[in-house]
């Protein structure tokens, strides 16, 4: 049970965000911008990042959200599975797999974050906007994953919820529209 009121049909974040529509705002648009903006890294290779930062920190509602919005975007499902299972050997590129590492360590502390990591990145081809985009986004869904687990967000156990989420996700993106979560509220029941 959430420790502060939230609407019932918006679990996880989307309630959160819901409750406080000020703060909301500029988190969709910085979400927005670094997963959906321009970048040389797909749409969802950076689902990919927030999957991987969400499952190392333990967050339910976001790792089933994410993974469900990079199965939206890639060709294979078993993708997101395999980077929140061992990310030396998921069918990604060397250089995703180098990023993926680097955007797991972030999720802990960037501290952890080593040279040898960023040689490592920079040997498979990433630049340092992709490098500078990772670490954001990794810090990012650190942010909301004490977020949503922080204030006790509702977490949906049934995947077809998640599924309808990373529709959602795919289809409009992060910013604030109409009816947003139509098809997710009346679909769903708590």
């Amino acid at each position: 049970m959430p420790y502060i009121p939230l609407n019932e049909n918006l679990p996880g974040i989307t309630g959160l965000l819901d409750y406080r529509l000020d703060t909301a705002l500029p988190i969709r648009q910085l979400t927005h911008i670094l997963l959906r903006g321009e970048s040389t890294l797909t749409e969802g290779e950076r689902e990919l990042i927030a999957t991987v930062v969400s499952h190392g920190n333990e967050c339910r509602f976001c790792t089933a959200a994410h993974t469900a919005a990079a199965n939206a975007f890639l060709p294979d499902p078993s993708v997101a599975e395999q980077v929140k299972t061992d990310i030396t050997t998921a069918d990604v590129s060397e250089k995703m797999k180098a990023l993926l590492t680097i955007a797991k360590a972030v999720g802990k502390s960037g501290r952890l974050v080593t040279p040898e990591m960023v040689e490592a990145a920079r040997e498979q081809g990433a630049t340092d906007r992709e490098l500078h985009d990772t670490v954001l986004t990794a810090a990012l869904f650190s942010l909301y994953n004490r977020y949503v687990d922080g204030l006790a967000s509702v977490t949906p156990d049934e995947p077809a919820f998640y599924d309808r989420l990373g529709a959602i996700l795919r289809q409009k993106g992060y910013l604030p529209s109409e009816d947003r979560y139509a098809g997710l509220v009346q679909n769903r029941s708590l």
